[in-house]
């Protein structure tokens, strides 16, 4: 069957300039990107956007996409955007010849969904710079060649750009894909801006430019656990966080889960935000309760909330720094604190400085660059000071991964710790990776490409009843990670987290990933569920992303700089049955700080589709937990012990601990100053 869908995306791109597109006032547009670029760059950039099209057209698009270059600092070929509505489809509307890439064509569609996507029409998912392409173009061809692919060719993106199809075989991946891969000595911001204004690289986030992003759902379930477990931590509280109050920034792509968050685990979230188109969109979608630009109201309803032990969502419409210094000079108590503004971007509409309104900052970041990095340091200074002292009071704060710490620290911000590198930790550190990255723990994910609420239904059922028979029979070391996982997954429709497509996040480990694709396969064979369902999940896991102050942020046998279980990921991945594989430079803590992977797998309910979930989830976890155990941290070798019990098969080298008075003792024997 050909639809009018899959009829257009046959065509690729036109041979005759369709119209410009209208533009929705209501879409959230990105800010101006700097473009460092000399007067012959500037050349090469628009002969690089020209390389798309035939020479006859080159006359009329060429002063339009200088145009474009000179006002947005990037060629997005805005006229080349479809009209068609943005959304991710059932896999038959594509008229695709492989089922594999036709569920891949949905997902890439779903990133870019008006309802999803944070600057649809720059092609920008999450973090004021996540791209899925560079720009229309490329989405354009993309879809085209998934459309006519077989499953025995591999369609091969750099950066977004589709190198071409190249002959493979069914065991091959359908898609490999790389985002801002650059020699190491380029990898500074000022190269990735010039590289990205040439139209050679892009920032691709994690989930962005590997077609995996499913909304702010995919992070809600992390953040509730790391909420959860700080109250358990620091606060002493146990089932929730009723009457506590917790105050952080950002309602964009990821961040706009904090405000769900806080009110499924019991508390009271106020979350700044300066983009008022944000905040009204996570309003609507219900991902915040209550909305106010009156800090008199905002400390008025916290206290009502906190009285009342009222679970709450409150987004403050201003900056997050005027927030924080109202909340110090007043003396109120704040219980839990974080950040999660993109200061992996913090100079290109990632962090807005105190003082500046939104528009006022927009214009500033690139009509003058070096005045407004100084805007935002200033800002981060004052920032970090009103932290500080709720922190002196009994507040527990925590770096959220997005370069905080770092930025503030550049900054010239009081952010040094005593005994530490930081004052405050990563979530990652405390949390997350003792928690439930060293124990198999992570972002496991799944979309049914059915588009269908049912289907979904269908899947969370049947994903409980495995997460229930774990948590039955689970040791004392993960039992409450199971409980909570057990508990999530039960209560996931009640909490209304779809936005875009059809899909649900639940933090599994090594075993329940495999016993939850098995079921979901069985399901599909069966028509239990009526369509494929694609499996995925965040890079922010187990073993998919090297970040020092991130994910492996708890590494401390001095190997956190090094990027091997990231590539090691990604091709085991690909040698094990992966659909789709990615290998990204940068994530949330920015350019050149990352190295990140993730996989797509389509489970079509054949036996060769079990076949390849069991392997490649099997390595996908076990990778992480090997390097895990080896750092001699103890939930992973607890892990990799069970993994190995489990699996005759698999053989992990496991570390010797050396006690503290051998290694002293050598160290004085030698001359050697000791620790």
């Amino acid at each position: 069957m050909t639809t009018d869908l899959a009829a257009a995306l046959g065509v690729g791109i036109p041979s005759q300039l369709p119209d410009l597109p209208g533009c929705d006032p209501a879409v959230d547009r990105a800010p101006r990107r700097n473009a460092p670029l000399s007067p012959p760059e500037r050349g090469l950039a628009l002969r690089n956007a020209l390389r798309y099209f035939a020479p006859d057209r080159h006359p009329e698009l060429a002063p339009e996409f200088a145009a474009e270059l000179a006002e947005h600092g990037h060629i997005y070929m805005h006229r080349f955007r479809p009209t068609y509505p943005m959304r991710m489809r059932h896999p038959a509307a594509y008229g695709a010849r492989s089922t594999q890439a036709a569920s891949i064509m949905g997902m890439i569609q779903n990133n870019l969904d008006p309802r999803v996507a944070q600057h649809p029409y720059e092609l920008v998912t999450y973090g004021g710079n996540g791209s899925v392409f560079q720009n229309w173009a490329q989405y354009l061809l993309t879809m085209q060649y998934l459309q006519r692919m077989t499953d025995e060719q591999t369609l091969v993106l750099y950066s977004g750009h589709p190198l071409g199809l190249f002959p493979s075989h069914a065991e091959a991946p359908r898609v490999v894909l790389t985002n801002g891969m650059v020699v190491p000595e380029y990898t500074t911001l000022d190269e990735f801006d010039k590289f990205n204004a040439l139209g050679v690289t892009q920032y691709g986030q994690m989930t962005a430019g590997s077609f995996m992003y499913i909304g702010p759902q995919g992070i809600v379930h992390g953040t509730t656990i790391t909420l959860l477990n700080a109250g358990r931590l620091y606060l002493g509280t146990d089932e929730d966080l009723a009457g506590k109050v917790f105050v952080t920034s950002g309602l964009g792509g990821m961040s706009g889960a904090q405000a769900k968050a806080a009110v499924i685990a019991g508390a009271v979230g106020v979350v700044a935000e300066v983009n008022p188109v944000a905040l009204r969109k996570r309003h609507e979608q219900g991902w915040v309760q209550e909305t106010s630009d009156d800090l008199d109201q905002v400390l008025r309803r916290i206290e009502e909330a906190r009285g009342r032990g009222e679970a709450l969502s409150l987004g403050y419409l201003g900056n997050i720094v005027d927030l924080w210094e109202r909340l110090a000079s007043d003396g109120v108590h704040i219980d839990l604190g974080s950040d999660q503004t993109s200061l992996h971007n913090p100079f290109g509409g990632g962090y807005y400085p105190a003082g500046m309104s939104f528009e006022a900052a927009r214009e500033a970041m690139t009509a003058d660059p070096a005045g407004f990095k100084e805007q935002v340091h200033a800002s981060l200074r004052r920032h970090v000071a009103a932290v500080n002292i709720l922190s002196d009071r009994g507040m527990y704060f925590w770096d959220y991964g997005n370069a905080f710490l770092v930025q503030a620290r550049d900054a010239g911000a009081d952010v040094a710790g005593k005994d530490a590198e930081f004052r405050y930790s990563s979530y990652v550190e405390d949390i997350m990776g003792p928690i439930c990255f060293d124990y198999g723990f992570g972002p496991f994910r799944w979309v049914c490409t059915s588009c269908d609420p049912e289907d979904l239904a269908k899947s969370d059922a049947l994903a409980a009843e495995v997460i229930g028979e774990q948590a039955s029979a689970a040791p004392p070391e993960i039992r409450r990670q199971m409980l909570d996982n057990k508990l999530w997954i039960e209560q996931a429709d009640a909490h209304d987290m779809v936005v875009g497509s059809q899909a649900r996040i639940l933090y599994a480990d090594h075993a329940g990933r495999r016993k939850i694709a098995a079921a979901f396969n069985d399901a599909v064979a069966a028509g239990h569920i009526s369509a494929p369902i694609v499996l995925g999940r965040d890079h922010h896991d187990v073993s998919g992303t090297d970040s020092p102050w991130r994910e492996t942020a708890n590494i401390r046998d001095g190997s956190r700089f090094l990027a091997d279980m990231a590539v090691q990921n990604f091709v085991g991945d690909a040698m094990r049955g992966a659909t789709w594989v990615s290998l990204h430079n940068g994530g949330g803590v920015g350019w050149g700080r990352v190295m990140n992977g993730g996989f797509g797998l389509v489970l079509d309910g054949s036996d060769d589709a079990a076949r390849r979930a069991e392997s490649m989830l099997h390595w996908d976890v076990a990778n992480g937990l090997a390097r895990r155990a080896w750092a001699r941290n103890p939930g992973a070798e607890f892990a990799v012990g069970r993994a190995m019990d489990e699996d005759p098969e698999l053989t992990v080298t496991l570390p010797a601990h050396a006690e503290d008075r051998v290694v002293e003792e050598a160290l004085a024997a030698a001359g050697l100053d000791t620790p």
